[in-house]
């Protein structure tokens, strides 16, 4: 076996990491520390013995964390990885594409918490610590906005004065970049194909969600704009809403526009509409049962979704797939089967068998083998499309 990377998604109250072999690209082990900070912070993993462990972290920082996921790996012998890479948020248009860690990068990371303040000062304090923890390991950073530096310039854009653009890098740069990136290559190899050849529309839904057009491997246009609450409705995020209505909650109900923006991204969405969850099964039972509201906000993330599936259409000249992934993406035949009887103007057939299976008897396939649109299941695993980077540009 080669040397593992470590593969680390540092959030603001929380720590998600993946060992893995980047030869066979097998998981070795992985976990969560989550709350951290608070009196209730808990770490979960498997470790490198697939061995189970859940134990309170109360009060602890990331780097207490960290030293305690390490601790545990070591239980047999010091853990060693060859490299570690990171998931950060935003890179601006700084960063095309992964990058080896360096004071410069790390001081941009920084400089762009502007742009994603609640991602990427705990991106970049991730990086610190696992440089105190694992001095003179290369580390990587591989960016969600980069995949989608290749829009061209009337997709990202926005119609308002360009000195604000040229100013303050005002422009939509979309998000979910590196699960895009995954399953649209996982989609070619399934089909055969080059991936420079393929067009694909990926909808990565989860509790956040994005949908993009991808032509000849390169982005095209997507859903997710400055920030990632433009698109599509979304778990607790309103996804696209008329500017205008910032101002009309301030002035009606004298909110501040701090206010609005947290309700905007952590109250509305399947949330805000449904008042029942945030989590789509949820939302589904409390549908079934009949809440109303429930139905309306499983409508409208499906009615959404459809729109914005025939409208990033627009961006190519074939559609060899429409791709599924994200937890919800991957696991709800009903949100599927709603959103593609939306989608009749493409003539998909839906095959229920298959897509209750959730694709999995068919590499997965959810429509039939005659159907006027091919649709796919495809889990994400960024985990591993990080250490792939990271085994890229580490020698």
């Amino acid at each position: 076996m080669s040397t593992p990377i470590l593969v680390i998604n540092n959030g603001s109250s929380s720590l998600k990491f993946s060992v893995l072999d980047p030869k066979s690209e097998m998981v070795l082990s992985s976990g969560l520390a989550e709350r951290i900070g608070t009196d209730q912070g808990l770490l979960k993993l498997v470790d490198l013995e697939h061995v189970k462990h859940e134990e309170k972290l109360a009060h602890a920082d990331h780097r207490t964390a960290l030293l305690r996921v390490i601790e545990i790996l070591s239980k047999k012998g010091p853990f060693d990885c060859r490299a570690i890479g990171h998931r950060v948020v935003h890179g601006g248009e700084y960063f095309r594409e992964p990058v080896l860690i360096t004071d410069s990068v790390l001081q941009k990371i920084e400089e762009l918490a502007a742009l994603a303040p609640l991602h990427n000062p705990a991106h970049a304090l991730g990086i610190r610590v696992a440089t105190e923890l694992f001095p003179g390991k290369s580390q990587v950073a591989v960016f969600d906005t980069a995949f989608h530096q290749t829009l061209p310039p009337y997709a990202f854009h926005y119609a308002i004065p360009y000195e604000q653009y040229e100013k303050n890098r005002i422009r939509r740069y979309g998000f979910h970049g590196t699960s895009h990136h995954y399953v649209t290559l996982e989609a070619a190899r399934r089909l055969g194909k080059p991936y420079g050849k393929t067009q694909f529309i990926s909808a990565h839904l989860g509790n956040g969600c994005s949908a993009t057009a991808v032509k000849n491997g390169q982005s095209v246009d997507t859903t997710m704009g400055l920030t990632p609450l433009e698109g599509l409705v979304m778990g607790t995020r309103s996804g696209d809403v008329d500017p205008s209505l910032l101002l009309f909650l301030q002035e009606l109900q004298g909110l501040r526009l701090v206010e609005i923006i947290d309700m905007l991204t952590k109250k509305s969405g399947l949330l805000g509409v449904s008042g029942v969850s945030h989590d789509m099964r949820s939302v589904i039972a409390a549908a079934d049962a009949g809440n109303a509201r429930a139905k309306l906000a499983i409508d409208l993330f499906c009615h959404r979704l459809a729109r914005a599936i025939l409208g990033l259409a627009s961006s190519l000249t074939s559609i060899d797939a429409v791709i599924f992934t994200g937890g919800i993406g991957e696991n709800s035949a009903f949100v599927r089967s709603k959103v593609l009887g939306l989608l009749a103007i493409l003539h998909p057939e839906i095959d229920a068998k298959l897509n209750d299976q959730n694709g999995k008897n068919s590499n997965g396939r959810i429509t039939t083998t005659d159907s006027g649109l091919l649709c796919l299941v495809i889990p994400t695993n960024e985990e591993l499309m990080i250490a792939r980077e990271t085994d890229r540009l580490v020698p």
